[in-house]
């Protein structure tokens, strides 16, 4: 039988890309959006299309109780997750003397506490599997050097490193490994269109954006069983950025 893996924010950009790739590996994915549900279901006629199953979750990763009754619910029907992607976050840049206790909220609450709430319920249903497990957590190269107008997603971001990497500390005897996979600028829709990209890219060595497709191959091999050794660490995908 199939292994099933959740990722969430899968319905657009790199979860996409990570939904689809894993769905060409042979997994089932458990698709999950917070209200563009029609583009879940978009995503989720591509993963058909490759032969391998699916379900679609929908909710908000900052509301913990709905999150934690939602997850819980889907395992006791379905079995629990060989496998999670926490990549669904969200951005609220400006000026740090700008910035607004709402837009430090909003970040903080959605990519960290999102953390939380995803995993913590789904810990000790791994565990009961008494099975080989993997979590991969998205992070940003932000994250590791920090940018400019993004306090507060810098913030979560390395926040979520350093959660991931205790995580990977408790759950190593237990066969789950715990790995961030950290992007650089890769070109999605969802890329601001406000960034200086020309600029940037005379920061990159590669001298190019980075695809989603090269982000979900990460992610891919992380997710792969030859991966068990490798635990505890943060692949950036970033073109030499960092």
């Amino acid at each position: 039988m199939s292994k099933w893996v959740l990722v969430t924010g899968s319905s657009r950009g790199i979860g996409r890309a990570i939904a689809i790739e894993l769905a060409k590996d042979g997994f089932n994915i458990v698709l999950h959006c917070r209200n563009r549900r029609d583009l879940a279901e978009v995503v989720a006629g591509e993963i058909t299309r490759l032969g391998c199953n699916y379900r679609i979750l929908q909710f908000d990763i900052s509301e913990r109780e709905s999150a934690k009754e939602i997850l819980l619910k889907d395992i006791e029907d379905n079995s629990c997750y060989y496998g999670i992607v926490c990549n669904a976050g969200v951005t609220s840049d400006n000026a740090f003397p700008a910035m607004s206790g709402k837009e430090w909220d909003s970040v903080i609450h959605t990519n960290l506490d999102g953390f939380y709430n995803i995993l913590q319920p789904l810990t000790m249903p791994m565990v009961r599997r008494r099975a080989p497990g993997r979590i991969v957590v998205m992070t940003s190269v932000s994250g590791l050097i920090g940018n400019r107008g993004q306090v507060n997603y810098s913030a979560s971001k390395a926040g979520l490193i350093g959660a991931s990497k205790a995580l990977a500390l408790e759950l190593a005897k237990r066969k789950i490994t715990v790995n961030c996979v950290s992007p650089g600028l890769i070109g999605t829709d969802l890329l601001s269109k406000d960034l200086p990209v020309g600029e940037i890219l005379k920061m990159i060595p590669a001298r190019r954006l980075g695809k989603p497709e090269e982000v979900a191959a990460a992610v891919s091999f992380l997710m792969h069983e030859r991966a068990e050794y490798i635990t505890r660490q943060v692949i950036s995908v970033n073109g030499g950025l960092c």
